[in-house]
């Protein structure tokens, strides 16, 4: 057994093996109906991670009642995303013109609280190699498809050979231009990089990691090594990070874990805004929270370490960026902008008054793909 392998068999599952809870015997009982509606997981190495009772580590793996309280929200629904009614064959969603997010199975080597796909990860036969066979197949068929999405559930948690297996039957397909994995492993069981799995992987380039990380204390020396691994083989590194209450709401936090993430070699990609899935709304934040940390970060730190804040649209409405509104005034004469600062500039656009007649939207005080909120 790997020691990867150990870390995840030594996972703990039940209420009793949760650290920093309570005693209460009631309390504990509530806690198990959580569990049941939602299951725990948190392995061997991510456990020995949380410092005590919240930090931003257990408050992303460590249950609570609010999670039972949250189902009384109307608003808050078991698939905010309406990724079954966008699946045309069983756990392939098919949302977007030229890709598609294939789900490889639906384990995770941590269970995040505020999963957008609660309803699904940790439940038995979901994922088969029968729906592996359908998503497949349904990307063969469509040519259209040019890039897919293995996700879950967690794809590095399959073992070498079937990963493998996978990863062949997908780059056999010659309109399939780019496999990107969406994967918490490296950060969260970091052992599971392994050479044997590397050596798998490098195989069968173009792959892209889209990677999770929520808090800069995520980031150990292991992880780093694992990041390492990845990028010397010379896969691309992206992460998405969720705005979590409590977790890394805050402006020096974010900012940290980019830095840090850029310093591995991994891009910062997307702040996403939590999704409106039941059972998470304790973790959810305004909008305007992110909107304020994405003011903080353009300017006071590289570019390359801003990410994309998005809202990825409740009922499948796709991903929406969202920005500080920089622009204060826009006409066809100039456009009176702001910088990080507050400064006020005045860009002139005199000579451009017969683009409309080619073309061009002068009106639009904004990209159109582009949600600008005030800040």
């Amino acid at each position: 057994m790997e020691l990867w392998q150990k870390q995840l068999s030594q996972s703990v599952v039940k209420v009793k093996d949760l650290p920093f809870i309570p005693e209460s015997d009631e309390y504990r009982k509530k806690l198990e109906e959580v569990g049941e509606n939602y299951p725990i997981r948190i392995n061997s190495y991510f456990l020995e991670q949380i410092k005590g009772p919240n930090d931003p580590l257990w408050k992303q793996v460590v249950p609570t009642l609010e999670e039972l309280d949250d189902f009384v929200q109307e608003d808050l629904i078991s698939d905010p995303l309406n990724e079954e009614g966008d699946m045309p064959v069983p756990e392939l969603v098919h949302r977007y013109p030229d890709r598609v997010l294939l789900m490889i199975n639906n384990q995770c080597p941590i269970v995040c609280r505020f999963c957008t796909r609660k309803r699904k990860i940790g439940f038995p036969g979901i994922v088969t190699r029968e729906t592996l066979r359908q998503g497949i197949e349904y990307i063969r068929n469509h040519p259209e498809i040019r890039d897919v999405i293995m996700s879950g559930g967690d794809p590095l948690l399959v073992p070498d050979k079937e990963l493998d297996r996978i990863l062949g039957e997908l780059r056999s397909i010659p309109h399939l231009e780019i496999i990107r994995i969406g994967t918490r492993v490296p950060g969260t069981l970091p052992a599971r990089i392994t050479e044997n799995l590397c050596s798998i992987l490098k195989k069968y380039h173009p792959l892209y990691f889209n990677m999770h990380f929520n808090h800069p204390s995520e980031l150990t020396p292991e992880v780093e090594k694992a990041c390492a691994m990845l990028a010397d083989i010379g896969i691309p590194l992206g992460s998405q990070t969720v705005l979590l209450k409590g977790v890394n709401d805050d402006s020096a936090t974010m900012k940290e874990l980019m830095q840090k993430l850029l310093k591995n070699r991994v891009k910062p990609y997307y702040i996403y805004q939590a999704d409106m899935t039941e059972g998470t709304d304790h973790l959810r934040t305004s909008v305007q929270k992110g909107l304020d940390i994405m003011k903080d970060l353009m300017g006071h730190t590289s570019g390359m370490a801003v990410p994309y804040f998005v809202i990825d649209a409740p009922g499948g409405g796709g991903k929406v960026r969202l920005l500080p509104n920089s622009v204060i005034e826009h006409t066809e004469e100039e456009v009176v902008i702001t910088n990080y600062e507050g400064k006020v500039f005045r860009y002139s656009q005199r000579n451009w008054k017969n683009d409309s007649a080619n073309g061009s939207n002068k009106s639009t005080p904004q990209n159109q793909d582009m949600c600008q909120l005030p800040a």
